[in-house]
């Protein structure tokens, strides 16, 4: 019993991430309805509501700020101690908490569908997952159990036939003394506790992990295929320049991007409707849009068929540009700029230079990972000069103008080849490749699309984290190896002490009552061996 409290209060223990989880998300929230405001339950917020959020209060939900700006804390989400500031149009996220000042946000996902609900979600799943290593030791089980079953009777024969008198009393006792003291309990728990362990760990760290099996094969990547956009580079983009090069103004041709861009959800589009908000251009809806993967936008405005995107969409509608237009783009592509040509009626009237700066972390997270031995590609449906500038940034290789079925076949490739290949977006055009590799690792920063495709999501969409990933797998299952071996150490000394191979020497039997103690401790130890992992660094 005392060995069965200690693993119940051990086992209680290893909860307590999703339990922290929990304890991050308000049960109240401050509603404003019609210039009136009122306290709610967080159950009655719907899409759409806004939300008072004052000083040091938890956010409630996820959406984005209406009116004000405040520091935030987001530590418990992404890992990160230093509050980030917040102003009109960015995201909050449920569960964070507000600094010093009070704003007022635009609910957009409420009840399952926030952040933090699905982190909770997650890491559930994900500790109740097996690893493939979870069948080594079922196999190790398979023959266990019968030869310990055959050691049991073989035990009770020869106590019954040569022990001493009452030797049907030595054989009923020590038979069952083998039986007790190799009872497999440990061996069940060897891999389960060191998953949900790790699991809860990699979410105190920003690392939410889908199942046991990439939990397994993290430490087996040799090959990481990633994004460039959101992923390498903040994925904030911010226009740089608009150019005109025919009759249109400077102001028409942002007019005409900001139209095409008000049915896209490409953070490209973002930067360029913002770019039109602020310089106060009306911006009207372009009808007949279609969205032409890894090119560009196409559409209607004021009976012109216009188009946005790359050389390749250009090409595509049979639209010519002079060369001095594409040697003036090319200067911008490689300083690492993004251009997309705009075709107003079929001839190109102007084009709008982004850029996109690579993320701090980035190049320190790309050398370390390459330092380990993993072979870093990065594959981007944007054109080769711009690819090469962040590219050559980064030292690493790349393939440009690739497609969302060309990023998957170049996965289906490479592991043709033997690789383990690991590949890491954030958009709907990166799902494919995240659901071909062995790994899929989302950045949490991107669109739900991607996250579902992945087995790993990097809350803070930050590639140091992928380091994190690595170091967790790493210590996972060494922990795991180190809990089999204390679950069959036991056993393998026990059973013959209980089978009686010490009597004739030394006199010595091992009493059932010992023998249960024992097997109790086996479970308690691979516990408390796997409650170790909660102290491990990973950074």
């Amino acid at each position: 019993l005392l060995g069965q409290m200690l693993e119940a209060r051990a086992h209680d223990r290893t909860n307590s991430a999703i339990k922290e989880l929990l304890k991050l998300a308000p049960n109240k929230a401050t509603r404003v309805k019609n210039g009136k405001e009122e306290v709610v339950g967080i159950d009655e917020i719907e899409e759409g509501d806004i939300l008072k959020v004052k000083p040091g209060e938890k956010i409630p939900v996820d959406g984005i700020i209406k009116e004000g700006k405040s520091s935030i804390d987001e530590s418990m989400i992404t890992g990160e101690p230093v509050p980030v500031e917040k102003s009109t149009d960015d995201k909050v996220t449920s569960g964070t908490i507000n600094g010093n000042s009070s704003f007022t946000m635009v609910a957009q996902q409420v009840g399952d569908e926030t952040l933090l609900s699905q982190i909770i979600q997650m890491v559930n799943d994900a500790s109740r997952s097996q690893a493939p290593i979870q069948r080594l030791a079922d196999k190790i089980s398979g023959y266990f159990v019968p030869i310990v079953v055959l050691i049991s009777v073989i035990t009770f024969v020869v106590w019954a036939i040569f022990g001493p008198s009452p030797s049907y009393v030595y054989a009923f006792v020590n038979a069952i003394a083998v039986l007790i003291i190799a009872c497999p309990c440990a061996l069940g728990l060897a891999t389960p506790m060191s998953v949900m362990v790790g699991v809860g760990k990699g979410a105190q760290n920003g690392v939410l992990i889908k199942n046991a099996q990439a939990l397994e094969l993290m430490n087996q990547i040799d090959t990481l295929i990633i994004d460039k956009t959101g992923t390498i580079t903040e994925g904030k983009p911010s226009v740089e320049k608009i150019v005109s090069v025919g009759g249109y103004s400077e102001s028409d041709i942002a007019g005409f991007v900001a139209a095409l861009n008000t049915h896209s959800e490409h953070p490209l589009a973002t930067a360029t409707i913002k770019y039109a908000k602020m310089r106060e251009i009306e911006i009207e809806q372009a009808s007949n849009f279609d969205s032409v993967t890894g090119k560009g936008v196409v559409g209607e405005l004021q009976q012109k068929k216009l188009a946005l995107g790359n050389k390749a969409l250009l090409d595509e509608k049979g639209i010519n540009s002079s060369g001095k237009i594409d040697r003036e783009i090319e200067q911008f592509q490689q300083q690492g700029k993004t251009v997309s040509y705009l075709s107003v009626a079929g001839k190109v009237e102007g084009f709008v230079v982004i850029s996109d700066p690579v993320k701090k972390t980035s190049k320190e997270a790309l050398t370390k990972l390459i330092e380990d031995g993993v072979e870093v590609i990065m594959l981007t449906g944007d054109n080769e000069r711009t690819a090469k500038a962040v590219a050559d940034e980064m030292g690493i290789a790349f393939k440009a103008g690739m497609l969302p079925q060309d990023k998957m076949r170049e996965v289906e490739k490479l592991q043709q080849q033997g690789r383990k290949v690991a590949a890491a977006g954030d958009g709907i055009n990166d799902a494919p490749a995240l659901a071909k590799a062995d790994i899929g690792i989302a950045m949490g920063t991107g669109t739900d699309v991607a996250i579902e495709s992945a087995e790993i999501t990097l809350v803070k969409g930050d590639l140091k984290a992928v380091l994190k990933a690595r170091k967790l797998s790493d210590k996972v299952m060494a922990n795991i190896k180190q809990n089999l071996f204390f679950a069959l150490i036991y056993n393998s000394i026990g059973v013959p002490i209980a089978a009686g191979v010490l009597y004739p020497f030394f006199g010595i039997l091992l009493s059932p009552m010992i023998a249960a103690l024992a097997m109790s401790f086996s479970s308690v130890s691979v516990i408390a061996n796997a409650l170790r992992l909660r102290a491990a660094r990973l950074s």
